[in-house]
């Protein structure tokens, strides 16, 4: 018998299993974060006290609510599990208006069953950094002081509030931190995360493509030799070919999808890649 329960930090050890039997990305302080946002709201499936599936939810504000961290035991799969994880996250966000999540193209068909609907395609871009493809660039270092008013950037953009979640990102690797501003006015600026196999590199958010290119390349330079991915929306084709020049190439597709109201969309065509599906 599987008994969903309510997430608690001991259970991160156990959570970050499931990310290394599913090969994901994620480390224990990302699992923090998701209890930090929503300590009471991020459930784990249990077997015989044995944590075999995870799920996570985050409140957004008004604006939008997120499904992530959506994990099941390899050796426990094919037994519903995910699908009951999936159904208490949406009963802990039944009176949100908006559900979001980004989906494996395995796992799209049953989100379709659930009335979520396709929002824009993504693709998590890989590349293994070469000291070649690194160029000077106008970006510069995010100074703690300043996250403010890039929280206050970001907002607009992303169609909702993160503050905290950029704060974090920055606190845990302020080397991939950099901005781009006129004067007092920001215009761009890039974050990024340590991962078990891979450095990612997003938020990306600019006012244009040029501005996301020097971000990115100023991140790059601090991530010489090592495996290096983005998750882009699908929204500038020049942007996935100026990756793919410099060396990158999709490493799987995603799908963003939406159930209940779509009215808090931010605006998509500045946003250059995304925090990280778990995330938004």
């Amino acid at each position: 018998m599987i008994i969903c329960r309510p997430m608690n930090t001991a259970d991160i050890p156990a959570g970050i299993q499931l990310c290394r039997a599913n090969r994901w990305n994620q480390l224990p302080r990302d699992l923090q974060i998701c209890l930090q946002l929503s300590p009471d709201d991020c459930r784990v499936a249990v077997s015989e006290e044995k944590i075999v599936g995870s799920v996570t939810t985050i409140r957004y504000q008004h604006a939008f609510s997120w499904i992530g961290m959506l994990l099941v035991d390899p050796s426990f799969q094919r037994q519903g599990i995910g699908m009951q994880l999936l159904q208490e996250a949406l009963h802990i966000l039944r009176n949100e208006a908006s559900v979001k999540l980004d989906a494996t193209p395995a796992g799209r068909g049953v989100y379709l069953k659930m009335d979520f609907k396709d929002e824009l395609r993504l693709s998590r871009m890989q590349s293994t950094v070469r000291p070649s493809i690194l160029r000077t660039t106008k970006a510069r270092p995010i100074q703690e002081h300043e996250l403010h008013k890039t929280a206050s950037f970001d907002q607009n953009i992303f169609g909702a509030s993160r503050k905290s979640l950029l704060e974090w990102a920055h606190k845990g690797a302020p080397h991939l931190a950099f901005l781009v501003d006129e004067g007092a006015e920001v215009t761009g600026y890039c974050l990024g995360r340590k991962g078990f196999s891979f450095t990612q590199i997003g938020p990306v958010i600019a006012n244009d493509l040029a501005i996301a290119q020097d971000l990115v390349s100023a991140a790059l330079g601090n991530c010489t030799g090592q495996p290096v991915i983005l998750d882009i929306p699908h929204h500038h084709p020049q942007w996935q070919s100026w990756l793919t020049s410099i060396g990158f190439s999709e490493q799987r597709p995603f799908v963003r999808m939406c159930r209940g109201n779509n009215t808090s969309h931010g605006i998509p065509e500045k946003q250059f890649a995304i925090l990280g599906p778990e995330l938004g």
